[in-house]
């Protein structure tokens, strides 16, 4: 079998789509394989009633000139050509809490992002001035997330191991203060007793440092990239799905695809969650203790999505996200009831280029679990590959939304009467269209308890074979950015790209 190409990257999500823009560049011949019929994964948008949504990019941070991500966004061609709208200096998120008519500010800037909590909370300055340090001293810990070279796990350990719940109740006794500085962990599924200072200060850091829509959508970031791969010679092959990853005398020689037919290459890097890589993976070079180390690991929940479009003119147009939670539930909102779901919602309002007086549409996202919609889950369905999951599920999704819209509309009168229409999206809409197998929004959930078992290294013990996206290291588009980094550096043995990418 001829080998066409040098490197086959299963998945165009971020962290595929990223290494094979820098691969590429580096004179290597790059195919994706996608399965899906657009490329991006949670870069992906979708169109309802002329009005486009975004699946999983609500909003950008490191985005500033010399911020990380605007670093990796330069070197990839990508800033000059994204059109981005700055979110509220003063306030990006808000945070509101049940039975509180206080809307608590995140503003842009350390200084300002303490002084504008300090309205709310006057004598805790010193408590407020301890959690910035902290995070901006865990943020430091990580050589990559700043784009340097160099530094091994040892510099990481220590700060691995600090809960993010202890740490923020340890520096205020301010219960209110503590509920509103983890206000905002829907962006990590965050846990109680178990989510890392370190994914906590790593996300917040990059929103607070600066934070940017992109206008009509995110998926304008894959797009580019897609170009870029074609520019350099790359591949790129919609509506193709792997089925296997078939080893041959040690080493991966090819992957199957759905039709029966065969990629060769050199190298495979695998966008796919580990556990997915590993079922595809038929060789006993991979120990069965190794696979079921990785399965055993713990995905983060998934969610239950409602977008809604705006009647016109009908609502205004913020340039700052909601996050709610019930009083007291601030770090148990995955642990919800059937009867008591949900326990919080955060609300995104979309930038778009028709008018930023009035919006033309809102998501309101809430964590759902997989087994309230495992009964379906034998259904299989996208725009590709349709397929009606019954009334009942029907039935679900419209229950559910008004739960929730019920909700939103306390904080937010008349919310109601400005909805066109709504759409909504559950865990099976995520697993089918992400392509995980229980929709889990951020992929493995990390623990404190034990940091380095959901470390997820790029090599695997196939020596040509390679993993990349959201499950290695933080999930987002930075974090998946950054995991495609990682995983070049690894794949060509030195960390050469790092630098080009701080002094692009």
């Amino acid at each position: 079998m001829a080998k066409d190409f040098d490197i086959v990257v299963i998945g165009s999500g971020m962290g595929g789509l990223v290494c094979a823009d820098i691969l590429s560049r580096e004179g290597y011949k790059v195919c994706v394989l996608e399965k899906n019929k657009q490329v991006g994964g949670s870069l992906q948008t979708y169109v309802r009633d002329k009005v486009i949504f975004d699946s999983g990019v609500h909003y950008l941070g490191g985005l500033g000139e010399g911020q990380n991500l605007y670093q990796v966004f330069k070197y990839l061609g990508l800033m000059d050509k994204l059109k981005l709208q700055k979110m509220d200096e003063d306030v990006f998120d808000k945070i509101i809490i049940e039975n509180d008519d206080t809307e608590y500010v995140y503003a842009q800037g350390y200084e300002n992002f303490i002084r504008q909590l300090l309205k709310d909370f006057p004598n805790e300055e010193k408590a407020l001035r301890l959690y910035c340090d902290k995070i901006k001293e865990v943020c430091s810990k990580f050589p990559l997330y700043n784009l340097r070279s160099g530094g091994d796990i040892n510099e990481k350990t220590p700060v691995l191991e600090i809960d993010a719940q202890s740490y923020i109740e340890s520096i205020t006794t301010d219960k209110k203060l503590q509920a509103v500085l983890a206000g905002n962990n829907t962006l990590y599924a965050g846990k109680g007793g178990m989510t890392p200072l370190y994914v906590h200060a790593m996300i917040l850091n990059s929103y607070i440092e600066s934070s940017w829509k992109c206008i009509d959508g995110g998926s304008a970031i894959g797009k580019y990239m897609v170009q870029n791969i074609r520019k350099h010679g790359g591949d790129i092959r919609r509506n193709t799905e792997v089925k296997r990853i078939v080893v041959e005398e040690g080493k991966v020689s090819s992957v199957e695809l759905k039709d029966g037919s065969f990629v060769a290459a050199k190298y495979f890097i695998s966008n796919m969650h580990p556990v997915r890589t590993l079922a595809m993976t038929e060789t006993t070079i991979i120990k069965p203790a190794y696979r079921s180390r990785v399965k055993e690991l713990e995905n983060t929940v998934s969610s239950f999505i409602v977008n809604i479009v705006f009647n016109k003119n009908a609502f205004p147009y913020l340039k700052h996200n909601y996050y709610y939670h019930k009083e007291g539930q601030v770090w148990n909102m995955t642990e919800y009831t059937e009867k008591n779901w949900p326990l919080g919602y955060a609300l995104f309002f979309s930038a778009s280029s028709k008018s930023d007086v009035y919006a033309e549409s809102m998501t309101i996202l809430a964590y759902m679990k997989f087994d309230e919609v495992k009964q379906w889950a034998d259904t299989f369905n996208t725009v590709s590959d349709e397929e009606d999951r019954g009334g009942n599920y029907e039935a679900f999704k419209k229950r559910k939304a008004e739960l929730l819209i019920d909700l939103v509309e306390e904080k937010f009168p008349g919310l109601k009467k400005a909805i066109k229409s709504y759409y909504t999206a559950t865990p099976l809409s995520y697993r089918d269209y992400i392509g995980n197998d229980d929709g889990s929004m951020y992929g493995i959930a990390k623990d404190y308890r034990n940091p380095l078992k959901t470390f997820i290294s790029p090599r695997t013990k196939i020596p040509n074979l390679y993993l990349t996206g959201q499950n290695l290291n933080l999930h987002g588009v930075l974090g998946a950015a950054m995991s495609g980094v990682v995983t070049c550096v690894a794949f060509m043995g030195n960390e050469s790209v790092v630098e080009k990418i701080r002094n692009a």
